[in-house]
This record gives structure tokens, sequence and C-alpha cells, in this order.
């Protein structure tokens, strides 16, 4: 699949651009009933807890309910097609992640197109992945976990929620890059493969930072390094894996996207109010640094990066849907 990215860019820089008009008028209206927030994941998942706290906050704010629908299903295609067909008015959105960038290649026949049907809104969160071992792997370090593999080819187990998912393919990219092969054990999502990772059913996993932590500090799994360009202050002393492989970088992130051709002042009001709860201090105790504020233009660019760069570890990877 091509990935017009140039005019995933005009959209989103058109929409910010967009000149003060009449409809201005019906968006400081807006809404006048209840918003339905489409999620492609089940209750309790990543992307559904960032929908329902920011739904919170918008239902608060603008004084209708933000009703979040959870379509849970083929690596959140489901979910994103029934965002696709509802009328572009501001009463559907999508709660949008780095899954749909990637399914936006992996998926080779699907009945819409993700950059060209979906307009940006407003990101979320930005979070780092860690890839950590159960303890008794003997590898403790990158460097040792890539010889260690390499000595032992495809004796080495990688957990993930499944294809197509954020840690999958940092994963993958990590493999590809590092010269090695593990074995990837799938999981319908990532809370029984953090489960086996912690009893030592499989060897090692890419996981967020935020379910990982507790783990990590309680000496049940091993951090060996973080995706993100820097260090975290949650893990000061662990490294990075581009200290160890130049230029490895990856990470979960989540916004909201519409149907394309929603007027570009309800976008600009909700993108504002958005960025507002994520400036409120209850909501960043939550999110911590993971917090990612933009306009919808940056976040527009974000996405189209993210669309490229995926496209190309399914390509060379070879990835294929379940």
């Amino acid at each position: 699949m091509q990935i017009s990215r140039r005019h995933f860019l005009s959209v989103a820089v058109g929409g910010a651009l967009a000149p003060i008009n009449p409809r201005r008028v019906i968006a400081e209206a807006y809404p006048t009933r209840p918003v339905r927030w489409i999620v492609g994941g089940t209750a309790g998942s990543p992307v559904d807890t960032y929908a329902r706290l920011l739904g919170q906050w918008l239902s608060e704010r603008l004084g209708q309910p933000f009703v979040i629908e959870n379509r849970p299903g083929s690596g959140g295609n489901i979910g994103t097609a029934a965002a696709v067909r509802a009328p572009a008015d501001g009463y559907s959105l999508l709660l949008v992640s780095t899954t749909n960038a990637i399914s936006a290649t992996l998926y080779e026949k699907l009945n819409f197109d993700f950059i060209r049907d979906i307009a940006p809104v407003a990101a979320i969160a930005r979070v780092p992945l860690v890839l950590e071992a159960n303890p008794t792997v003997p590898a403790k370090t990158v460097p040792e976990l890539i010889a260690y593999a390499k000595v032992n080819p495809g004796k080495v187990t990688m957990a993930t929620a499944g294809k197509g998912t954020s840690p999958y393919v940092s994963g993958e990219l990590f493999k590809m890059m590092a010269g090695i092969d593990m074995v990837h054990v799938p999981y319908r999502s990532g809370l029984p493969a953090l489960t086996d990772l912690i009893a030592g059913q499989v060897h090692v996993m890419f996981d967020g930072i935020l379910s990982s932590i507790d783990h990590i500090k309680a000496g049940r799994l091993r951090p060996l390094a973080t995706t993100a360009a820097t260090r975290l202050k949650e893990l000061p002393d662990i490294p990075t894996i581009s200290e160890f492989l130049p230029g490895y970088e990856a990470s979960s992130w989540f916004g909201v996207g519409a149907p394309i051709g929603t007027p570009a002042e309800i976008i600009e009001r909700l993108n504002s109010e958005i960025n507002a709860g994520l400036a409120n201090p209850q909501i960043k105790a939550q999110l911590g640094d993971t917090v990612l504020a933009m306009s919808p233009a940056d976040f527009g660019r974000l996405i189209a990066d993210e669309t490229e760069k995926w496209a190309k570890v399914v390509r060379t990877a070879g990835i294929k849907p379940d």
C-alpha cells in the first residue's frame, strides 16, 4: 500500500491554517449532544484507558457525555472502519495509536485508507518501551543478549501482545538492527504476556514503561534497555538501545482522530480542550512524562512519519497478519 504522506500533511496543515468563518459559531456551541469515541481495543486496554481519562475531562469541560465505544479486533481496523463510515460532524471520534500506523501497511486489503480517511485532532501521550528479561536469563545487558541469541539461534523467546502491536514491531526492528533471531510468542494482550515473562515461561519482552515499572523495581523483571532516544528519569541507570545500536528508537503513542471532513473549527476546539486537559495537574500526575501535547498539524506529521517508519519494518521483515 502506498502511503500518501503529502496528502495527509496537507490535510493536517490545512485544518490548522483554516481561516475563521461563520462555522466557528457552530464550533463554539459544540457539542449539543453526546459524542461517540470509538476505541479499537477492549475495556481496560491502554487505548481504552487513555480514552476514558480524556473522555471524562471533555465531558466535564464541554457539558456533554463523551461515550466510549469499544470496537476491538483486526489490529484496530474494526474500530477505524466504523469511524471512517461515521458522519464528519464532530460527534464521532477515534482513539488512534501506533497500531493504526502499523496496520496501514500490515493489512493490504483494507476498505479504508487511514492516512486519507482520518484527520488528526490531538496527541495524548507517547510511551517509551523497556526491553526486559526474566531474571533467569543469562544476559544482563543488550550486548550480552545479542551475543547469547547469536550462539543460541531460535532459542530465545520474545513475548508480545500480538502481531501489529508496537512492542512487536519494536522487537522486530531490534532483531533486524542486531542481526539476531528471537522466536516470537504472541499473546492476546500485553497482560498475559507480562505474566508469563515474570513466571519464566518466555525470555524477553518489549513492554510499556507504565505497566512494567513496578515489576522492575520489585526485582521480578530485569531491564536491559529502554527504547527512547534518551534515558528515562524513572530508570536513569538503564541505557537506551541506541547506545548500542545507533539510530534505534521506538515508542507507543496515542491520540485522537476524526473522520476526514470534520469541520476544522471543531477539530481546533477539541485540540484546545484536550491540550488543556493534558496540562491539568491531576491528569499529568497519571500520565507523567508521557504527555504529548501537539497541534493537529504536528500530530499529523508524527503519524505520517511513524507510518512510513513502520512500513519499512513490516516490509523488510516480511510481517504478515495472523
